[in-house]
């Protein structure tokens, strides 16, 4: 049994017509006829049954299409497997991301990295956006998922999406939103030194508002200030899409749609990078993002 006859009776099965099937393959009817009855010879067994009306696969057809398809996508697999040890496409991909960023947009990027590159080692790093500019001039990242501005011209950057800003308090709770209840609330925020844009991003949301804020409590992850402020610690102004990561939380948001204060997510790689895995990473990155 050769590979052909697998890759002829696959097209057979699948388009259940001899005269199509030929065509699909650019052969002519009467080879391709021999190839499935050479098969049907080796194997003992009649595939099709076949009459001047319609052709049909026969319960063991049918198994024997089943078996086909593993062993073609199984030689798929080594194929790629081969030509990614001859280009060297393995070793490490390191990852930085913000803890805002989307953990299911982070799990398809990964599944289309491993379906492509499955010797490709990928390393996930939550970082902070200051800490990812210096990680990635500095070669210790290959590329990282951050918050604009990105002031390095070592860098190069790509914007993925832009992001307005809502106020979440406990789901239970009613908030009316003035300027003087929201002076009187306690807030919950990143920490200034941590994240210095953001952090500016949410001074200006209030001063907008029409209020200073009290921050009582600072966090450096996203996850955190969600559960403080579910537990009743205080409220908080975040990126409107956190609101579809965390459904399983006890919150309620309040899109801030009449303030122009947005924020902005972006890719960046160091300018010199070469690692064969980015491009596909950045088009996948963009793709997910719109």
């Amino acid at each position: 049994m050769e590979l052909r006859h697998l890759l002829y009776f696959k097209t057979v099965a699948e388009v259940l017509h001899f005269t199509k099937a030929a065509e699909k393959l650019h052969i002519s009817q009467p080879p391709l006829t021999r190839q499935i009855k050479e098969l049907e010879s080796e194997l003992g067994v009649q595939l099709f049954i076949r009459n001047n009306k319609r052709v049909e696969l026969t319960d063991a057809g049918r198994y024997f299409l089943e078996a086909s398809e593993s062993l073609i996508r199984q030689l798929e697999r080594s194929k790629q497997l081969v030509r990614q040890i001859h280009d060297s496409v393995s070793g490490e991909f390191r990852i930085g991301y913000i803890s805002s960023t989307s953990q299911v947009f982070l799990a398809r990027i990964l599944q289309k990295l491993k379906d492509k590159f499955p010797l490709l080692k990928t390393r996930l790093y939550e970082l902070a956006t200051t800490k990812q500019i210096k990680a990635l001039e500095e070669g210790k990242l290959d590329v990282g998922i951050l918050r604009a501005p990105v002031s390095s011209i070592q860098l190069e950057v790509t914007s993925l999406w832009q992001d307005e800003f809502s106020l979440v308090y406990p789901a239970h709770r009613k908030l009316a939103c003035t300027p003087d209840e929201l002076a009187n609330q306690a807030f919950i925020s990143y920490n200034r030194t941590y994240a210095p844009y953001y952090h500016a991003q949410f001074l200006a949301c209030c001063q907008r508002l029409g209020f200073k804020p009290d921050v009582v409590h600072e966090c450096n992850n996203m996850h955190s200030m969600l559960r403080l402020v579910e537990n009743g610690l205080g409220i908080a102004i975040v990126p409107t899409s956190i609101q579809r990561q965390y459904p399983f939380l006890a919150l309620a948001f309040k899109r801030l749609t009449d303030i122009p204060v947005h924020t902005e997510i972006v890719m960046a790689h160091h300018s010199n990078t070469q690692h064969p895995a980015l491009n596909d990473f950045k088009l996948w990155c963009k793709s997910y993002a719109e």
